[in-house]
């Protein structure tokens, strides 16, 4: 074999494994987005769950207020035991758009007479990260009794007047680098608050 022989088949031998390299780095980049995504999509599912389940059970305040005490496009509260303490908690349920987290505050009542709930949450917990909603998809619909029936006046437009609220639609689009992946993935369920049925 000669010099050049030889230079002309390890030429060929770096190109070939350039290549190699740089597929299989490719393909690591690849399959590590798809798994981030699907962690993201994940979390915000059984975030979606955890809110629908909660919305279910929501129930008359401790102080008498209504079961709803407001609702809008990326925020809405409710009073429920959610920890099954026999106490009524206020629930706030909100997109924080500048960091594209769904959030929850949890505020306890003062154990006062009357009994009141201080105006600001208590606890703040992370339920899902990149959820990116924005203000032309929102991430809470409200509906009436008369849903399905009325699609004229529903969904209700927001800030909901709470006593109107049967239904709630939460709506989540999560992405974890929206210039990679244009598609959001999109979760979405329904909440009947099934103790507001017969008001």
């Amino acid at each position: 074999m000669t010099l050049i022989e030889m230079l002309v088949a390890i030429a060929v031998m770096l190109i070939a494994m350039e290549g190699f390299t740089l597929l299989f780095v490719k393909s690591w980049e690849t399959n590590k987005f798809i798994l981030e995504e699907g962690l993201a999509s994940a979390a915000a599912s059984r975030a979606t769950n955890k809110i629908i389940t909660q919305l279910r059970s929501v129930r008359q305040a401790d102080n008498g207020d209504f079961a709803v005490e407001s609702g809008a496009d990326f925020d809405v509260k409710v009073y429920a035991d959610i920890d099954d303490d026999g106490v009524t908690e206020r629930v706030h349920y909100f997109l924080d758009l500048a960091t594209d987290e769904l959030k929850v505050g949890v505020t306890d009542p003062l154990g006062t007479t009357p009994i009141t709930y201080p105006a600001s949450d208590d606890t703040v917990t992370v339920l899902a990260s990149y959820v990116v909603n924005e203000s032309d998809n929102p991430a809470f619909y409200y509906y009436n009794e008369n849903y399905p029936g009325d699609t004229v006046t529903n969904p209700l437009a927001t800030p909901i007047n709470v006593e109107d609220a049967r239904l709630i639609r939460v709506h989540l689009l999560v992405n974890i680098d929206p210039i990679r992946a244009p598609n959001n993935i999109n979760i979405e369920s329904f909440a009947d608050l099934r103790n507001l049925k017969n008001l």
